[in-house]
């Protein structure tokens, strides 16, 4: 059991505690208890990653049109491409800050577009928008659903929610509650593939960040809101039933 117990953590990026290695198990068709399993990882020196807080900061200092929050902090949505909630978070390298723009579609907390760049400015979100609805291709009347910074009040980055046919929600100015899933996301990003690892250059970060996002935290990555199922798992199986 031990080493099935380590070939789990491994695919976790060392990241998964007792209660994920558990359920992974059980998907991969191993019988065991979840005492045991945090019994042997105890024994074993296996430890999951703490999340902690980050501070997210945001330009709301601006006379850009801003909406209210239509959202109200529903984060439970019924079908794919009915809520997308986009944030903005900084990541230290060796060059300098690196600066990332997400967007989730919150039915399966998939990451549906994402651009990271030297430079915080309208660009950064805008690029992440367009492949999210080059991808997708969301239907007139997705609400999405950021906070007031003026990356998302510009007038480029409003003229391609309009070309789709968004509808707008806000955060209340200095609450980060109210879009509580894409700033726990960058939580989770920050512990799992930042925490007790060197810093890297801006290119070496960004490669880091493709094989985070695409291949393990949309792909694999065991979620608790999701019966402890990956995004892209659950929202094959909510469109399949």
């Amino acid at each position: 059991m031990l080493i099935h117990i380590r070939a789990s953590h491994k695919r976790s990026l060392s990241t998964y505690g007792s209660l994920r290695v558990h359920k992974d198990l059980i998907s991969q068709g191993h019988e065991a208890g979840r005492g045991r399993v945090a019994r042997l990882m105890r024994q074993d020196g296996i430890r999951g990653k703490q999340k902690r807080r980050y501070v997210v900061t945001t330009d709301s200092n601006h006379s850009l049109p801003v909406v209210p929050n239509v959202l109200e902090r529903r984060f439970e949505v019924a079908a794919p491409n009915r809520v997308w909630t986009g944030d903005i978070t900084y990541l230290p390298t060796t060059d300098g800050w690196l600066y990332l723009a997400v967007l989730h579609d919150l039915f399966a907390r998939l990451v549906v577009g994402w651009n990271a760049g030297r430079w915080l400015h309208g660009d950064l979100t805008v690029k992440a928008l367009v492949s999210a609805c080059r991808l997708r291709q969301p239907p007139p009347g997705c609400l999405h659903h950021s906070d007031q910074g003026s990356q998302y009040a510009s007038k480029e980055y409003l003229e391609v929610l309009d070309r789709y046919g968004f509808r707008r929600s806000m955060s209340r100015k200095g609450d980060c509650w109210d879009n509580a899933v894409t700033e726990s996301f960058f939580a989770t990003l920050k512990l799992e593939l930042f925490e007790g690892r060197p810093l890297m250059c801006r290119q070496e970060t960004i490669r880091e960040l493709y094989d985070y996002i695409e291949l393990f935290y949309n792909r694999q990555r065991l979620h608790s809101t999701l019966g402890y199922m990956s995004p892209m798992d659950y929202e094959i199986s909510r469109r399949v039933a």
